[in-house]
């Protein structure tokens, strides 16, 4: 079989998988600490020697998509007004403690408890650097950019923003929410600043998405085009070639 086939049928897979994660990018543009997801390529053979033999490079060639990656990198801070939400600027996430376990966010859209915590949006405790619930006494509240939460003057606790090895593969639940790998325990993070009344946004441009998705349905379109196109000739070789023989 002509292995043309094999690479029309590969790039459609993997254009597939990538406008999935394009799509999903574009409908968490709007989602306050949303990490967009980015594909990478992997080789089928892999190992030093995967591109000296013939078979190697031709199915390396193909360009299968490997998965996808977490982009870290800085989303833009806007202001909100509201004291208790909070927006990291660097690298870092905020700890939550949900009824699945711990959890990683950056999304920073918290406020005050009926017991007097801070919490999520969700009422999930927000853990401090020392990894236990956050109070927040009645009077006004004041966050330093070192993440020392003061009220009325006082400081009361501070912020945890946690750091993971660079290694470190955070996996996605949900729109923002991040579980640590098994084995994997974070670090205070030293170079994160915090800016109270802020939250930070997606670090998906909504422009920029459209664009990606629009290629990727375009590139999917082309090798369904090229599978056809393979499809038609084989059919051909099978009812009026083979018959020959």
């Amino acid at each position: 079989m002509d292995s043309g086939y094999y690479a029309a049928m590969t790039g459609l897979l993997a254009r597939t998988q990538a406008l999935d994660t394009a799509a999903a990018n574009l409908a968490n543009a709007q989602t306050p600490g949303y990490r967009a997801e980015r594909e990478f390529f992997r080789s089928v053979l892999l190992g030093p020697d995967a591109l000296d033999s013939q078979l190697g490079m031709t199915m390396n060639n193909f360009g299968l998509l490997g998965g996808d990656r977490l982009d870290l990198g800085q989303g833009p801070i806007q202001p909100t007004g509201n004291p208790l939400d909070l927006a990291i600027e660097g690298a870092g996430f905020f700890q939550i403690r949900t009824p699945a376990g711990l959890r990683y966010t950056r999304d920073g859209s918290f406020h005050r408890s009926q017991t007097g915590q801070l919490v999520t949006a969700a009422g999930e405790p927000v853990l401090s650097s020392s990894g236990n619930p956050i109070p927040v006494p009645p009077g006004q509240v004041s966050v330093g950019a070192d993440g020392v939460l003061s009220v009325a003057g006082g400081a009361v606790a501070t912020v945890g923003v946690f750091n993971f090895p660079a290694a470190a593969a955070l996996r996605p639940e949900g729109a923002n929410r991040y579980l640590a790998p098994a084995g994997v325990t974070p670090i205070p993070s030293r170079d994160a600043v915090l800016h109270q009344g802020s939250l930070e946004s997606a670090n998906q441009n909504a422009i920029q998405g459209t664009l990606e998705l629009i290629v990727m349905q375009r590139q999917a379109e082309m090798m369904q085009k090229a599978l056809t196109v393979f499809h038609t000739d084989f059919n051909k070789f099978a009812t009026e070639d083979l018959p020959r023989v």
